[in-house]
């Protein structure tokens, strides 16, 4: 017993009708607002681990050239 297409259709009837067409576009556009802010902050945070990375690989061979001038 699935949802049939004439389900589907009366549910997008009633949203509609309760919410108005302006209403659920300016929600549609806040949800790509935040997709789109989701994305961008997922690409910050790989620029700055891959900036953490390069330090600590940095800061590793500091001392690992400080340990053979010791030695």
């Amino acid at each position: 017993m699935g949802i049939s297409f004439w389900q589907i259709a009366i549910v997008v009837v009633l949203v509609v009708l309760l919410f108005g067409r302006g209403k659920i576009s300016d929600l549609m556009g806040d949800v790509a607002k935040g997709i789109k802010s989701f994305k961008s902050g997922l690409a910050e945070d790989d620029d700055k681990t891959k900036t953490i990375d390069q330090s600590s690989d940095e800061v590793a061979a500091t001392v690992k050239t400080e340990d053979k001038q010791a030695s």
